[in-house]
């Protein structure tokens, strides 16, 4: 105990000098990390199951040379691991951060919750939070933020139980975000959420999402300002500091115009055999000057374009010509194209993205006859050029469920413009509750 308290403090000292210092949870392949350390947050230690994800974490944030970099505790092993794997491993480990970390951050498993996919209630990665709340009991950081999908938001129904049950039709289950905001509160947090939609802060994506912030009560003795005001009051900064101005909307054509097949060469793709990739020729627009930033022409890597048959590429030509753009197809569109996907989006270029998921065949390029690359997608949700990602592109069948390559990574993370909106407003909450 008393060596615990020692290592406490030697750690709050060295939060002093280099900053505030979070941990990620479910941290995926980094979107989250990334916009918090462009933040100016110091990351710690990401933790994440996956390990085609945790390759994708290890390139870029813990590297040599990796532009921003996890200061990892030299007892806790680099490796892909569930939370409650780590808690039973590296449980001592985790509890000597206690008084270092400021902010707990991560995204449990949206699969369960989402409008798109079956939704039940009883799906296990609907229980992952409890992991969370775990590491939040033994490290008990002043900050947390939690991000979901929207239907987190949204009560389940229960199944039936017998024909003629009144009850049985329309009990209602409460939804998981009041559940885990009770038991933050019951842990002593005070919970704020917001349902915010990622384009108002540079996102070429509607992409809404459901965003908890909680603070620790017992770290400060005067009334807390609401942190989606400041993070609201705060935005024209953050937006001017992007190049760009409130009055502004980011669409996929800002985002994706030089990533374009229809104005490259086709080169053998540089990680997988058999497929093209275009030749980069550098950015055109100011986003993509942005996100290009000091790589000087030098291609992003996965920009592997998909084998598609000439039957498929026939097919998408027709719909791009006939078919709305930025709007789910209809079900007389898809039954005239013989689609039976739940949903199927063209892109339109003027406008924002339809939300990214984890299946590339969602969405259609809205010129070319095509899925969009993986660096198209990352581009979409604000990846920089310099950041890698690893592991193979696409799974399929039941493995869907348990492995996450490209596609997914770049499906399931946090908008890193997001993260680091939301970043930049926590540090001014830190400061207001410091004075």
């Amino acid at each position: 105990m008393v060596n615990s308290q020692m290592h406490a403090k030697k750690t709050l000292k060295l939060v002093e000098k280099n900053g505030p210092r979070f941990i990620d949870l479910f941290a995926g392949c980094g979107g989250l990390s990334l916009g918090l350390m462009q933040a100016g947050w110091i990351g710690v230690l990401a933790v994440e199951r996956d390990k085609h994800a945790f390759e994708t974490l290890k390139q870029n944030f813990l590297q040599v040379r990796s532009k921003y970099k996890y200061r990892w505790p030299s007892r806790i092993t680099k490796e892909p691991i569930a939370i409650g794997s780590l808690l039973r491993k590296s449980r001592n480990d985790l509890e000597s951060l206690r008084g270092s970390i400021e902010l707990i951050v991560g995204g449990p498993p949206c699969q369960g919750f989402s409008m798109i996919g079956k939704r039940q209630a009883h799906d296990p990665r609907n229980q992952l939070y409890r992991d969370y709340l775990k590491m939040v009991k033994l490290i008990r950081p002043r900050f947390l933020i939690i991000e979901n999908v929207k239907g987190i938001t949204i009560s389940f129904k229960r199944p039936k139980r017998g024909r003629g049950s009144a009850r049985s039709q329309t009990a209602i289950k409460t939804p998981y975000s009041l559940v885990i905001s009770e038991k933050l509160k019951k842990l002593g947090y005070e919970t704020y959420t917001q349902l915010i939609h990622s384009s108002d802060y540079g996102v070429p994506q509607l992409r809404p999402r459901f965003i908890l912030v909680a603070v620790d009560k017992s770290s400060t003795k005067t009334d807390i300002r609401n942190p989606f005001e400041i993070l609201n009051q705060s935005r024209p900064i953050f937006l001017r500091r992007k190049g760009m101005t409130e009055n502004d909307t980011p669409n996929v054509r800002d985002a994706i115009s030089d990533l374009a097949i229809s104005r490259s060469k086709l080169i053998p793709s540089e990680d997988s055999p058999g497929f093209l990739q275009i030749k980069y020729s550098g950015p055109k627009t100011n986003l993509q000057k942005l996100l290009h930033g000091s790589m000087n022409g030098l291609a992003p890597n996965s920009l592997r374009l998909a084998n598609h048959s000439k039957r498929i590429q026939y097919r998408f030509r027709r719909i791009i010509k006939t078919c709305r753009k930025g709007v789910s197809l209809s079900e007389v569109e898809k039954r005239r194209f013989g689609i039976k996907k739940h949903c199927l989006v063209v892109l339109k270029e003027t406008q924002p993205s339809h939300t990214l998921t984890t299946l590339p065949d969602d969405i259609i390029h809205y010129s070319n006859p095509r899925i969009l690359t993986v660096r198209e997608c990352a581009r979409i949700q604000t990846f920089p050029d310099w950041f890698v990602f690893k592991g193979k592109y696409t799974t399929g069948g039941k493995m869907r469920t348990i492995e996450c390559p490209r596609y997914t990574q770049v499906g399931n993370a946090v908008p890193p413009f997001l993260a680091e909106a939301l970043g930049l407003a926590l540090l001014e909450l830190k400061r207001d509750i410091e004075k």
